[in-house]
Formats: C-alpha cells, structure tokens, sequence
C-alpha cells in the first residue's frame, strides 16, 4: 500500500468513477499516479455481491487508509445493486410518516453497502420537493414540507451512523423547486433569501450538526450568487455555509460532467472554480481524459489555493474515512428484505380527486383491463421501471387480466378502451409526467413511480412511491383486500 505521506496532494480532493466491475492494472496505476484517494461506484461496476465485495477489496489496496469508496443508494429508484432487497424511495417513508421505520430502513441500507466495503452513502436527500413539475427529485424526497424533510433526514442519518456508513446530504441549497434537471441543463431560483431560508435552506441548515458530508447543486441561487451555481460559488459553500452556519463537515460536488457545469465551463477550470469556492472534494466523473484534464488543472492549481483551506479539506477528509473505514462487515441483506417489504406496503397512499372517488379495488376474480407502458428504460440516475408484461402477469394472481400496452400514450384511443366494456386500471410507470394522459378517466389509477402522476389523471389512485417488486407486492396486496392504503401523501393534492 502506498504510504500516504508521498502521494500526490491533488488527487486527495478528487473522486473519479472506473470503467467496469474489475479494478484493471491501467486504472489502477491512474489512481495511483495522481494519489486519489475517493471512488463512485455505478452500475457498471456490479454485477454480484462476491465480485462488489472483491472490488471494494481491490480499490482499497489502491486508494490507501483514506479510502472512500460511495455510491448513490437513496431507495427507490435509485438502487444500484440489483441482487439485494430493494428498500423504499424517500417519499414512500415521508407517506409512512414514522421517523423510526425511516431510521430502520436507512441503517439496512448502511448494512448492504458495509457487507461488501463501501463506506459511504450518497443519501439522504434532503431537498424539499415543492415543484410537482420537478423533474430530477419527485419521489426521491421525502416530501413538500420543510419539517417533514428535516424529520425524516434526521431519521435517516441517524440510522447511517448506526450502520457504519457515512451519509451525505444532497443537493445543497435545495433542488426541489426547479423546472430544469441539472444533469440536462443548468437550473436558476430566484427566490428571495427569505424564502430559501424557510424551506430550501431549512433542513440542511438545521441538520448541519448531525450531518457528516454535503453534496452541492449545480443550481444558480440569485439571491446569494447570481453568477455561479452553488457548486462554484464561494458566497454559497463559504460564505454561507462555513461562516454563516459554521459546517465543518466535507462538501462533495455532485458530478461534474453533468450538463449544468459540463456545457458551461471546462472539466479543469469547473473543478478549480469549485475549489476556490470551497468545496472540498470535486467529482470528477467521466472518460479518462475528461478526469485527467480535471486532475492535472487541480494539480497546477494547488499553489493558488488558501492554504489553511486545503488542510482543512485535508483534515475533514481523512476524518471521514477514519470514523467510517473501508472494512466489510459480513452481513446477509436478505435479513432485512421483510423491513423492506412492511416499509413499502406502510407508504402505500390513495389519491381521491373527489369526497365519492376513493380508491376501490375491483373485486378479485373480476375481468379487468390494463392500461400500462409496453417498456420504461433507465434514463440519468433512475434505473427502468417494471415492463406492462410484468405487470399484467402479477395483477393475474387476483384478475383476469386484458392487457392494452402502449408506447406512448399518444397512441391510446380511450373511447376503444372504455367502449371494451371492463373496468379500466391505468398503470403509470415513467419517471416523467405525461401531458398527454392528463385528463383520461380510468376507474382506477396505480401510481407505480412518479406520485404527481395523480394531479394529471382523474381517477382514484393507489401510489406506492415506486417500481420495485415489493412495491407492487404491496400494491397486489391492496387488490387482493389482504391490505389498506394507510400512507399519506407528502404533498398537496392540488393539480400543477
């Protein structure tokens, strides 16, 4: 192991991504060269618990002490490992509401990645989703409220903490009131300060003493910085953040080869912008080249930058990996697949677009008619969906199902639909509202993904916050009258 003393400074504030399952000597003598220290995982990088776990190994011989090896295990959606029990998005435990079950999932979840030697969890996200418009956050939050958030945030670092793992929080200032995703585009909030405060700023600011990282947004705020986004900007990571709030924990960029940062500046000059402003750690994703031109401009940077500051990153670096080191921790997931299962069934929540339009089941063993997308595929960092074939085979354990998959719901001729003479279940599965279903009529609606699917359809609706099979087990459940939708939803039921 390289003694940490003699390796290159620069690459202590970087985390780069590698290219497949197996660390290759090339890659490794990359990481080696530039002494970084930090690792994201994807799913490219998995494929069974016995290789994630030999991986991990492999990067920790490389990386050195310091090792921090992450990964974005939010729940929900946004699970990479497919072999393990899938835990609930945020806004199914917001729909629960009981800070203890989010504390008990969140610690299962710091359980499955300590198994193989990951040590750190790019979750929970605490952004406060208002925009039922937001394309990025959705049910990734815990919900529309500030308290909520800050309740359910708490309860999740807490259980990290208690699983060995460390958490960080995302996407500081907030990115749950934006029109734009910032991996496609560079977003804007002009809320004024006193808003921000009031609910954007509100749970990562109260939460600050529990909370051991910060994940920034590639977000410009105008009220604080105009010019750059929060990523870049020393008014936001310094100003505010260090000064004003006095966080002395880490501050991680999100992804620097997204569109919000990638289409503006250059990979070497965003990465410097970031360090000046005070972030920590720059994530620097991407091709090979793409991460050595970050690397190299942060290597030539190194003298310009405030000395105390880099030792401060220095210091808060090396104490996150040594309170959460890079050691597996035998543990079997499947022990927490019935929390999973009871998490996802407590979420469960009816919509009701009128006092008479409860969400009603159709009795078991009637003929029923399935509306739902032929195939969802993955897009940016949601995984795909449940196919409509899945679907209609389990909904056969208690209908007898017809089954009219769609492409796209352009397509769909509801008079055909409704002149079959069947009671209608619409399926929605996207990860994205759809403008062209808003309005139809089905009898009844299961929200299987994104939960403002309701504002747009108008019919009673079951929502599970989600895609996974123990969602839809959740959902068979309710069909089958074995269960009742006792979730909430954490969000106003008004059309946007």
């Amino acid at each position: 192991m390289t003694p940490q003393s003699s390796r290159p400074l620069h690459g202590a504030l970087a985390m780069v991504d590698i290219p497949g399952p197996v660390l290759d000597a090339e890659t490794a003598a990359h990481l080696t060269r530039h002494g970084v220290r930090s690792v994201c995982l994807f799913g490219k990088n998995i494929e069974s618990p016995q290789q994630l776990l030999r991986l991990c190994a492999d990067l920790r011989e490389v990386l050195g002490d310091d090792a921090l090896i992450a990964l974005d295990h939010e729940g929900g959606a946004i699970l990479r490992p497919v072999f393990w029990p899938f835990a609930p998005s945020a806004m199914g435990l917001g729909g629960a509401n009981d800070p203890a079950l989010t504390e008990d999932v969140n610690a299962a979840l710091a359980r499955q990645l300590r198994s193989v030697g990951i040590n750190w969890n790019f979750a929970p996200v605490l952004d406060v989703n208002v925009n039922p418009a937001n394309p990025v956050i959705g049910e990734r939050a815990y919900g529309a409220d500030a308290e909520l958030v800050t309740r359910h945030g708490r309860a999740a670092l807490a259980g990290h903490a208690s699983g060995g793992v460390a958490a960080c929080v995302k996407h500081f200032p907030g990115h749950g009131d934006t029109h734009l995703d910032s991996h496609k585009a560079l977003p804007r909030v002009s809320k004024s300060r006193a808003e921000l405060d009031t609910t954007e700023f509100a749970p990562f600011r109260d939460l600050l003493p529990v909370t051991p990282a910060i994940m920034t947004a590639h977000i410009v705020y105008d009220a604080l910085d105009s010019v750059h986004p929060a990523t870049l900007s020393r008014p936001i990571l310094t100003d505010l953040l260090r000064a004003e709030w006095g966080y002395d924990g880490i501050t991680l960029t999100d992804s620097m080869g997204m569109q919000a940062i990638d289409s503006h500046y250059g990979r070497g000059e965003a990465a410097v912008l970031a360090l000046h402003a005070g972030a920590d750690l720059v994530m620097a994703l991407g091709r090979r080249e793409a991460q050595e031109a970050t690397l190299n401009a942060m290597q030539a940077a190194l003298p310009t930058l405030n000395p105390a500051e880099l030792d401060a990153s220095l210091r808060r670096l090396h104490t996150l990996a040594a309170a959460y080191p890079s050691v597996a921790t035998p543990f079997d997931p499947a022990a927490d697949a019935p929390l999973f299962a009871e998490a996802w069934a407590r979420g469960l929540s009816a919509y009701s677009p009128g006092a008479s339009r409860t969400p009603t089941p159709p009795p078991p063993g009637s003929r029923v008619l399935l509306v739902a997308q032929r195939r969802v595929q993955r897009e940016n960092v949601s995984e795909a969906s449940v196919d409509a074939d899945t679907l209609a085979r389990e909904l056969r354990t208690v209908y007898s199902v017809q089954l009219h998959a769609y492409d796209t719901p352009e397509e769909l001729d509801w008079a055909a639909i409704r002149g079959a003479g069947l009671p209608v279940i619409l399926a929605t599965t996207t990860r994205h509202r759809q403008p062209a279903l808003r309005g139809v009529q089905p009898d009844l609606h299961l929200a299987l993904y994104n939960p403002y699917a309701v504002l747009d359809i108008n019919a009673p609706a079951a929502v599970s916050f989600g895609f996974r099979p123990e969602a839809r087990a959740a959902l068979l459940s309710w069909l089958s009258g074995q269960r009742s939708l006792t979730g909430r939803l954490p969000f106003a039921e008004v059309n946007a």
